[in-house]
């Protein structure tokens, strides 16, 4: 008798729901990592090397100024200025947390991000994430303490750095997109728990960075089922059927305008549907050659030569 595996141990209603929670999720990884190996995680290995560089510069006396200037984003500085140091901004640790806790949530995140979505719409939907935060740390002030998004003034002297914010985006958004709706669930929950307990600048950027992605999603769902409802688009030759069935007669016999409809639409046939001259005329039921057919060996100056003595 063979010992049971560890999987084998697990009940089965467990390895259903997560089967049906994760197995789409980890389907993608696999085969993201088959297909590019070590190449599908280029993005990671870059955003952990410079969180890594940027938290050992900015701990140096002489590193501090450099990495103000460049990755620094605050409320009170100009909006162009915080454009322009968002894109390093993402991979420059929060002062106020460990560095070591980020470093694990962007390699875990990021990794399985990448392999499943690809580099280009991992980094979109990081940056999106990051510029909903970014935005919001603005309104916040300008609102004011008194209601419900308002922020105190001080905030704008915070640094509002690192990558929670996007690593928070992209667990919404590849849950969505891979329907692990529960993951989800829990990572949005567990972000408002996060505001209720710390209410402070960091956890309320999470929250309109799921705000943002949500949409993301939304807009994503909408596209979705308009390409469900509508398979695929007409090419010009059946622009031209349609267009035909518009053109017939009375009788339903075709005129001189659905005539050259079907004439366009049979120039505009790919070359590989043509039938060729040779399968257009009926096999003859001898088993001899065509009446009318040339023999091979004829050229074209024999046969010019024929057309002038008959002339």
């Amino acid at each position: 008798m063979t010992p049971p595996t560890p999987l084998g141990l697990v009940p089965a209603p467990v390895r259903r729901l997560v089967r049906a929670e994760w197995g789409s999720l980890a389907g993608a990884v696999r085969e993201g990592l088959v297909r590019r190996r070590f190449a599908a995680l280029t993005v990671t290995i870059t955003a952990v090397f410079l969180i890594v560089a940027c938290q050992y510069v900015q701990n140096q006396p002489w590193g501090r100024e450099p990495i103000a200037l460049l990755g620094y984003v605050q409320a009170d500085q100009p909006w162009w200025g915080a454009l322009l140091r968002t894109p390093l901004s993402l991979f420059v640790p929060a002062p106020d947390l460990p560095v070591w806790g980020g470093l694990l949530q962007i390699f875990v995140v990021f990794a399985i991000c990448e392999c499943a979505l690809g580099w280009r719409r991992t980094l979109v939907i990081a940056y999106v994430a990051t510029l909903a935060g970014t935005t919001y740390a603005r309104i916040g002030i300008a609102l004011g303490p008194g209601g419900p998004l308002g922020l105190p003034p001080e905030t704008a002297q915070v640094h509002d750095t690192g990558p929670s914010a996007a690593v928070v985006g992209l667990s919404v958004y590849v849950c969505w997109r891979h329907r692990a709706w529960l993951t989800g669930a829990l990572t949005i929950a567990s972000m408002v728990v996060e505001v209720h307990a710390k209410p402070n600048l960091a956890g309320r950027e999470h929250l309109v960075a799921i705000g943002a992605i949500l949409v993301v999603c939304a807009v994503g769902t909408w596209a979705e089922r308009r390409r469900a409802a509508r398979p695929g688009r007409a090419g010009p030759r059946e622009w031209l059927v349609r267009a035909a069935d518009g053109l017939r007669g009375p009788h339903g016999y075709p005129g001189p305008p659905l005539l050259r409809v079907l004439r366009t639409a049979r120039r505009l046939r790919p070359h590989a549907q043509r039938p060729g001259r040779a399968a257009a005329l009926p096999a003859p039921r001898d088993g001899g050659a065509h009446e009318c057919e040339k023999p091979p060996s004829q050229s074209w100056t024999l046969r010019r030569s024929r057309l002038h003595r008959a002339s």
